[in-house]
């Protein structure tokens, strides 16, 4: 899931319950790779919805459709996603503004996340990550990853 967010344009990620190994090995990834992404583990996710300063959307396969409700959730100064899994408690479809669903079968939340975050924010390929010491040079065949110049 951090993998993918960060990719495809989330600036922050809350981890429930906190993982301090998996939020080390994100923040070396995005050492690495460069961008802004941060991961903060939280012991009270009630608390960060009631806290939270924004819309709070809540990705499912059970709201209303993400085709529909995009624009409303794009114009949105701040946003916090809400992905849960299979047993996600009723309470938090009554706490998100938005209950929006990512198509109405079951899928991957990895995948509600993605498509979630490409109709809100744009194609992958517009992103352009700052710092990083290594990129990829785009290539038809193969794989080439480039370390980056230090800056003098």
């Amino acid at each position: 899931m951090a993998l993918s967010a960060r990719a495809l344009g989330a600036e922050r990620m809350y981890l429930h319950p906190p993982d301090p190994d998996l939020t080390e090995r994100i923040h070396a990834l995005t050492h690495r790779w460069g961008g802004d992404f941060e991961v903060e583990g939280i012991d009270d996710w009630r608390r960060l919805l009631r806290e939270f300063d924004g819309t709070v959307v809540h990705l499912t396969m059970y709201g209303l459709p993400l085709e529909r409700i995009a624009p409303r959730i794009r114009s949105q100064p701040r946003l916090l996603l809400v992905v849960g899994g299979a047993k996600v408690p009723f309470e938090l479809y009554e706490r998100a503004r938005y209950n929006v669903a990512v198509g109405a079968q079951p899928h991957s939340e990895v995948a509600a996340l993605a498509l979630t975050l490409d109709r809100l924010i744009g194609p992958v390929s517009r992103r352009q990550f700052t710092g990083g010491t290594v990129r990829i040079r785009p290539s038809a065949r193969g794989k080439r990853v480039v370390e980056k110049e230090a800056p003098p």
